[in-house]
């Protein structure tokens, strides 16, 4: 084995590199996100019928969204007359944190679209960026294009990845 002691004090090069690391996974909903189907309130998944509709959702207990956002779809090709999603929207806003009409993986890319569209990245002048790769939650791949397209106007360099290890994305030309 190779002996360092005489190579001099151990230097953590990744700590002390001007890379500033992005996490996408910082700007997911705190709040808990489920989905509603309610094709399992239409006869047979098909055929939304109003008066039975109507009785169907007005004897659920809405209170066990509070607090969470909802996703309110129909998994079955069902033709479902849009004054349905609304009716169920005004059964859950006393609750829910927020409505949302589509699956979890729609409202995940249109949430992370406008965060990122709404956020000032000027304060990122000049920086070299790295875009954190491995996440615990669903962060949409829609995201991390959405971000490098923000951040590229502003940003000397991008990478995808870990700060020990990276892939390159962009590189500003140097100005001749």
């Amino acid at each position: 084995m190779k002996d360092l002691s005489s190579q001099g004090p151990l230097v953590n090069r990744v700590a002390n590199s001007p890379l500033k690391t992005i996490n996408l996974e910082e700007y997911y909903p705190q709040a808990e996100i489920e989905e509603l189907d309610i094709s399992q309130y239409l006869f047979k998944g098909l055929l939304l019928r109003e008066k039975e509709f109507r009785s169907a959702i007005k004897g659920i207990d809405w209170s066990v969204h509070a607090g969470k956002i909802v996703c309110v779809y129909c998994s079955t090709d069902a033709i479902v007359p849009v004054w349905a999603y609304m009716l169920v929207s005004t059964y859950l806003h006393p609750y829910a944190e927020d409505v949302y009409h589509g699956s979890k993986a729609h409202f995940l890319k249109q949430y992370y679209s406008e965060i990122i569209r709404k956020k000032n990245w000027e304060s990122h002048r000049d920086g070299l960026y790295v875009i954190k790769g491995c996440s615990d939650k669903p962060v949409p791949e829609s995201a991390y294009m959405d971000l490098t397209r923000a951040l590229q106007p502003y940003a000397k360099s991008i990478m995808y990845g870990e700060p020990c290890s990276t892939v390159p994305i962009y590189k500003r030309p140097k100005k001749s």
